[in-house]
């Protein structure tokens, strides 16, 4: 890539889903939209299903072969060089390949990730990793929303939010690797066994790295960065701490005070709050705890 301009050819892709009847590969992606190429075997049946976003729109490019679409009874038969698209579906589409097929498929909105093997890796091993630590569960889900609130405050682009919403639900994915008895332990953590949790954003960030997810591995190994350098697995200072990564880890914080763990009792919201806003500006971003404020009194009346 140089200056925007991306380059690719047959074989290029970002990542690719495999079936024995078809296969899915994301070639393009950006501002919340995706360019996709399938290649579909001949006579195979699939529904296009009305989204549970209204305004996703769908388009079909066909540059090879023919598909037969059916809608409320009607039949239509499309070749190469024919598209169609769906826009605001109400209903179903019935599409068969009567040849094979290969489809240039392009979504306003993110949906490979619904598909994709090496997603659903990662989110198994999510739920794995909160199970070995009863602290984190449902800990990802609601930094997300957390992080997503105060994203949505900030009006950031729908990149930049998709890429909080997964990296915060992700965030914690490399304690996979860390042992259950020091996950487990009730005690405080030596500083050995601490170093051992320190380990786990750039574990995080190594377990994405080569998925559709690569672009939020730099969020999930910084989410632990602190803004006066304090923070780890680098000591990162101020802007040198992506913004997503920032967000992240206010809310990521919020959510371990006032979680109890097996040595301490969890702190109440608003003793933890008053701690967050004693931070900013050393630990925190002083903006964006303003705006977590505001979230926390807005949706919770916590102050």
């Amino acid at each position: 890539m140089k200056d925007g301009l991306n380059i690719g050819d047959n074989n290029a892709f970002i990542e690719q889903y495999v079936q024995e009847y078809s296969n899915l590969s994301l070639i393009a992606r950006g501002d919340g939209s995706e360019v996709m190429i399938q290649n579909i075997k001949a006579d195979i049946h699939f529904f296009i299903e009305p989204g549970e976003d209204p305004n996703l729109m769908e388009f079909f490019y066909i540059t090879d072969g023919e598909v037969l679409l059916s809608i409320d009874g009607i039949d239509k038969k499309l070749k190469k060089g024919e598209y169609f698209y769906v826009h605001k579906l109400k209903t179903a589409v019935k599409v068969k390949s009567i040849t094979d097929v290969t489809l240039l498929y392009v979504t306003t909105k993110p949906v490979f990730h619904y598909i994709s093997e090496h997603i659903k890796e990662l989110i198994e091993i999510s739920k794995r990793s909160q199970k070995k630590d009863m602290y984190t569960h449902n800990h990802g889900d609601r930094v997300q929303t957390y992080s997503i609130e105060i994203a949505n405050r900030l009006k950031l682009s729908d990149d930049e939010v998709e890429r909080i919403a997964f990296a915060s639900l992700f965030h914690d994915i490399g304690k996979i690797n860390v042992p259950d008895e020091i996950l487990k332990k009730p005690s405080s953590l030596t500083k050995e066994e601490f170093d051992y949790i320190k380990k786990h954003p750039e574990d995080g960030g190594k377990l994405v790295e080569k998925t559709y997810f690569k672009h939020i591995s730099k969020v999930i190994e910084q989410h632990h960065e602190r803004i006066d350098g304090s923070g780890y697995p680098r000591g990162l200072k101020g802007d040198d701490i992506c913004l997503e990564a920032r967000i992240i880890c206010i809310a990521d914080s919020y959510d371990a005070m006032t979680s109890d763990r097996p040595y301490r009792k969890g702190m109440t919201p608003p003793d933890a709050l008053e701690e967050i806003k004693n931070l900013a500006g050393t630990h925190y971003d002083r903006e964006l705890v303003d705006i977590f404020c505001e979230v926390l009194f807005e949706k919770e009346g916590i102050k």
